[in-house]
């Protein structure tokens, strides 16, 4: 009797469990819309809103986006290269001007968050060219296509769900364009980096600039401190961006805009 009861209850407690598979990556489109029904019962079961659901269920798998994955060769450039690529001279010029134009922007960031001008600057200036170029992607489509991809599945998954928690809660819109791998606004953050560190409209110079001084300082700045490689404020830099010859050029064109 007793390993009767045993089996059934194994069975009903079987028979009751949620009936969730995990979605499923791919590496082509063929199989996003099977992939988005999969992962809008698994999103649903972890608490994202009606609202984010029908959102994530509208999006297209972006070609563009996985285009743009395979593709990423600047980063392989030697630092030299990689800052002629960029234009750092004339970041570094526009940016002087930005620091003059603004200047009591800088000082109030300054002051709430310790981090001077120069590096955000040049943050600001390689990302978005001074918020000019921001992006015209969805952002939604973007991290659900890379969700889906197997290339990168397990971070853009978080990032999918970021902006599925941005966009039920009415932050961002379900519209809202961005880069080709989901950055948002003018210095170009990542959906889980809006929700820990956005500051306001990361589409205005005041949201971003802050926004990535606030990043900053969660990765370790510290006020007063020095930025180059060997300082204690270069591991702050190295959390904006994994690249070293990123890292290294906003530490070189930060200094350059301050001044020093």
């Amino acid at each position: 009797m007793r390993k009767v009861l045993l089996g059934t209850l194994v069975s009903l407690a079987l028979f009751q469990a949620p009936a969730l598979a995990a979605a499923r990556c791919g590496n082509t489109g063929a199989g996003f819309e099977a992939w988005k029904q999969s992962f809008a019962a698994e999103a649903k079961a972890n608490g994202v809103n009606g609202k984010a659901i029908a959102a994530l269920m509208g999006t297209s798998y972006a070609t563009a986006t996985i285009r743009a994955d395979r593709n990423q060769h600047s980063f392989k450039l030697s630092l030299k290269q990689f800052m002629a690529k960029r234009g750092a001279p004339a970041i570094v010029a526009q940016g002087r001007k930005k620091k003059a134009a603004n200047a009591a922007l800088f000082a109030s960031i300054e002051k709430k968050y310790g981090v001077p001008a120069g590096p955000l600057i040049a943050i600001w200036g390689m990302e978005t060219a001074f918020g000019n170029f921001t992006g015209s992607q969805n952002v939604l489509s973007a991290t659900a296509t890379l969700a889906y991809d197997c290339r990168r599945s397990e971070f853009f998954t978080d990032q999918l769900y970021a902006m599925l928690t941005l966009v039920g809660s009415g932050k961002v819109s379900a519209g809202a364009k961005g880069a080709m791998h989901g950055e948002l606004g003018q210095t170009q953050f990542m959906p889980k980096n809006v929700l820990k560190y956005g500051v306001g409209n990361l589409n205005t110079k005041e949201g971003a600039l802050a926004s990535t001084a606030k990043f900053l300082v969660g990765h370790g700045w510290q006020r007063g401190e020095g930025y180059q490689p060997g300082e204690p404020n270069f591991a702050a830099i190295q959390g904006w961006n994994a690249a070293s010859v990123y890292q290294q050029a906003i530490a070189i064109m930060g200094r350059q805009i301050d001044g020093y």
